[in-house]
């Protein structure tokens, strides 16, 4: 078992930046692909960026490539998600995930990860 908590939403401007966190616990996170995903209001949960567990490849949903950075520090048992240029259709909730499953990327598939965190509000006001 892994307890997943994020942390650093808020209100914020657009074109501001905002750094999420998602600290583990129960497990070294180590041993997770780490992903992010999102649920707008009213909307589908969708994908936003993965990171392999050593950090080596990320891969991002095209709305947030170039805008968002997912990194990871193993030793803090933390990942994080630098957004830049945030646009009002980033509002949403956003949740971190962890998949315990061998892969060569990570998923952008809901299903595919075993841990959640309860989410975190971000709101962009226009």
């Amino acid at each position: 078992q892994v307890q997943l908590v994020e942390s650093g939403g808020g209100l914020v401007q657009a074109g501001d930046s905002l750094r999420l966190s998602c600290t583990a616990s129960g497990r070294m996170l180590s041993t997770f692909i780490m992903g992010w995903f999102r649920q707008p209001p009213g909307k589908e949960r969708e994908f936003v960026a993965g990171i392999m567990r050593s950090g080596s490849s990320t891969y991002y949903a095209d709305s947030v490539k170039g805008r968002f950075t997912i990194s990871r520090d193993n030793a803090k048992n933390t990942v994080y998600l630098l957004m830049n240029s945030l646009k009002s259709e980033d509002t949403a909730v956003y949740y971190c995930a962890a998949d315990s499953t061998l892969r060569i990327l990570p998923s952008s598939v809901g299903r595919a990860y075993d841990y959640w965190g309860q989410g975190t509000q971000v709101t962009v006001s226009s």
